[in-house]
């Protein structure tokens, strides 16, 4: 059995949040993409073409 180094604790820490990572992001695409949620984010889109410009002085 090896001994634990900070070279192996820090790649598998690299490692975990790699994949951390890409697990987390395919998530957010698969929820962005997902079609039930598609006339949400178009709704969405839309927003700030149809506020009005109360706010913006003259």
């Amino acid at each position: 059995m090896s001994a634990l180094t900070y070279e192996t604790v820090a790649r598998a820490a690299q490692q975990g949040g790699s994949v951390y990572f890409a697990v987390l992001f395919l998530g957010c695409l698969v929820y962005a993409l997902w079609p039930r949620n598609r006339e949400a984010f178009n709704r969405l889109a839309r927003v700030p073409l149809e506020q009005e410009d109360d706010d913006v002085p003259a």
